[in-house]
């Protein structure tokens, strides 16, 4: 029997909640703990037959009941009062309708202490997880609990397998994942990229008589760690063994409850950034698909102060990412390789000198990448937007040093025949292999570019720019030469200030530069009048845009803007000085023992400088690389400049490395296409008019 058959009688139980009137995107959150409860029911029930089989019929009847129990326990995969000692399961109360409820209570009562945390059977505070209690009390208040329970009572699992009920877990959380991305469905990755994850994966390990740690620091419900496993399982006779944790509630519980069933996997709840629960542990292989664009804003001083080290820098608080992707590094053994799923803003977000570009210039320097694989859009559940597939090596071979190879995987798939939610494609088991195998080669082909590492790196030139008028004069020759106290050498001066007995901006003048008074009828203070009128006024000069006219006892001051330069004018004689600012500034000062309180507004004279930033290819050598920057500066920046800060940057940038442009047709074949239609639109017109 194929298990997928039950798929549709499990999403039945669904039409009696839509009957019922509760709402679409509630179903996940009634259906998980019913689920949950058949799978642990029909687990249990073949543990126990299996356990009959492996000892024999005849001794396994000779076993005292305590005996026995204590080897169900002892198993560690759960204890059912009613089940083990009574003989009775959901089925068989489900018989009874007039003594359900209280056969239900004890059923649920029956089972061990961990079972009945996972499925939230206790009243008391504290995590509910699958809540199975508040479930029941709102389908009694719909009157449906009896037929509800009765739905999934008829759900027979008994003669499935772990692996047979995990595959059917995994389709029915893709049918949560269709109808909420915020319950069953966040973190949901579709079988097919865990498939080719788990390929990636396989490529990397050997057999060996050593123990395969695979990790997943937010394994959601758990279908990508086990999936992983089992794929590998199949391929591998090594001894595996999962970690996994998550903080969502629910999904924890459902992936807790399938560790149990599994040879020595560990499950744990709590946010991983801020509560590693495997802090000691290091691993051969981890793979995660972290929720993107998730703030990380409710516990930033938790991050902050983290004292692991973990955190080499802190990206965006909008953005955990890369929070995750540091984590998972620190988690990896010296040997250890890496699958992580990523939307595309972990490629390029972030400016040179960003926490972001840092993280991937570690990440290189590292030399831990070893592939980027972009997949097709529209191939996960709740997104259509690109994803990518970070591959992480700490051992990579020889010949790969310091390369990185991107894949363009975007047209490796095949459209499904009925679209699963936003999920239109898949990447099919031929195009999976093909992929893996281009991996596997590393070589430049149609699809993939093999680059060092470097080729990423952009040097971000910091520049002081000095702006000239149109006869390559600045301001700057005007400054007066000073000497440095400190050096003893001469110096310019930064400013020329003047002493204004007017200013005129077109509109409004200024002659009074110290001003004590103010207009009491418009205002209550000088303080009053300062921020209401003075500052908001020369806030608003602006020397290029308006007639702003200085004049001094000696000269009139301004700026040409045809020419950009400032102007001195004499007894009608102009003297163009070259091109810079004129900035007048107002404060205000409070009485003091010497001076009584008043509005001071000062002008200077300024060159016009202007910081600038230019990307440059960045060089490994320092000396070529340095020569670089002076050659671009060369060929490019025609002003006079001052070199500042260089800072490098990171990006990873496929669509500039895929870029194919498109190939425009000839303009005579449109012309002559057009005068077709033409002509064939005045044969239809010549027959209407017959």
């Amino acid at each position: 029997m194929n298990i997928l058959q039950y798929e549709s009688k499990v999403w039945a139980t669904a039409d009696l909640l839509r009957g019922s009137g509760i709402k679409e995107s509630d179903w996940p959150s009634y259906m998980m703990p019913f689920f949950a409860l058949s799978m642990i029911e029909s687990r249990l029930i073949r543990m126990y037959d299996d356990l009959k089989s492996e000892i024999g019929e005849d001794v396994f009847a000779s076993i005292p009941k305590e005996g026995l129990n204590g080897i169900i326990k002892d198993k560690g995969q759960g204890y059912n009062i009613y089940i083990f000692e009574h003989g009775k399961t959901l089925a068989d109360i489900c018989k009874n309708d007039k003594s359900f409820e209280i056969d239900l209570d004890a059923y649920l009562d029956g089972f061990d202490g961990e079972t009945k945390d996972l499925l939230g059977i206790d009243d008391d505070e504290g995590e509910k997880f699958l809540d199975i209690k508040g479930i029941i009390t709102k389908l009694k208040a719909k009157k449906v609990l009896f037929s509800y329970t009765k739905l999934w009572a008829e759900i027979d699992l008994k003669s499935f397998n772990n692996s047979e009920i995990t595959t059917l877990e995994e389709h029915i959380k893709r049918k949560w994942a269709d109808i909420s991305a915020e319950t069953a469905g966040e973190q949901y990755t579709p079988d097919d990229v865990i498939a080719l994850i788990a390929e990636i994966i396989a490529s990397k390990i050997e057999e060996s008589d050593t123990l395969l740690k695979i990790y997943d620091c937010t394994c959601g419900g758990g279908n990508m760690l086990f999936g992983v496993e089992d794929r590998i399982n199949q391929k591998f006779k090594r001894l595996t063994q999962t970690y996994g944790q998550d903080w969502n509630d629910a999904l924890y519980a459902l992936a807790k409850i399938e560790s149990r069933f599994r040879e020595d996997s560990k499950i744990e709840h709590g946010n991983t950034l801020v509560d590693d629960k495997f802090y000691n542990e290091e691993f051969d292989v981890v793979v995660a698909n972290p929720p993107y664009g998730v703030s990380w804003k409710g516990y930033k001083k938790d991050i902050e102060n983290d004292k692991t080290e973990r955190f080499r820098f802190l990206p965006s608080v909008s953005d955990g990412q890369l929070l995750f992707m540091q984590h998972l590094i620190s988690k990896l053994n010296s040997v250890g390789v890496g699958v992580v799923v990523h939307n595309g803003s972990t490629l390029f977000s972030g400016d040179a000198g960003s926490a972001e570009s840092n993280i991937r210039k570690w990440m290189l320097d590292s030399d831990i990448m070893e592939a980027v694989i972009q997949l097709p859009t529209d191939e996960f559940f709740n997104t259509g937007i690109y994803t990518y597939l970070w591959v992480l090596n700490k051992n990579k071979p020889l010949q790969l040093k310091d390369k990185v190879m991107l894949i363009n995987a975007s047209e490796k798939y095949r459209p499904l025949k009925r679209s699963k939610g936003s999920k239109r494609k898949e990447i099919g088991e031929a195009k999976r292999l093909e992929i893996v195998e281009i991996l596997k080669e590393y070589k430049n082909t149609d699809y993939s570019k093999v680059f060092n590492k470097e080729f990423f790196y952009y040097n971000k030139q910091a520049i002081m720019l000095t702006n000239v008028d149109e006869y390559g004069n600045s301001f700057e020759a005007q400054l007066p030469l000073v000497v440095n106290k400190k050096t003893g050498l001469k110096e310019r001066t930064s400013s020329i200030k003047l002493k204004p007995t007017k200013l005129s901006n077109g509109e409004r003048e200024l002659t009074e530069f110290v001003i004590t008074t103010f207009d009491t009828v418009k205002y209550t203070s000088l303080a009053d009048t300062f921020e209401r009128d003075i500052k908001p006024f020369t806030a608003s000069l602006n020397y290029k845009e308006q007639p702003l006219v200085i004049t001094t006892a000696t000269a009139m001051y301004w700026f040409d803007v045809d020419q950009e330069t400032l102007t001195k004018e004499v007894n009608g004689q102009k003297e163009y000085l070259g091109c810079g600012k004129i900035l007048v500034n107002s404060t205000y000062k409070k009485a003091s023992k010497t001076s009584p309180e008043r509005i001071e507004i000062s002008v200077e004279l300024t060159p016009d400088y202007q910081k600038d930033y230019e990307l440059i290819p960045f060089h490994r050598n320092e000396t070529a690389n340095q020569a670089a920057v002076e050659a671009f500066m060369a060929k490019y920046i025609t002003k006079p400049f001052t070199y500042l800060e260089n800072i490098v940057g990171v990006e990873i940038n496929f669509n500039k490395i895929f870029y194919k442009p498109t190939n425009l047709r000839n303009v005579a074949d449109i012309l002559a296409e057009i005068e077709a239609i033409e002509s064939e639109l005045k044969a239809l017109e010549a027959r209407l008019a017959l």
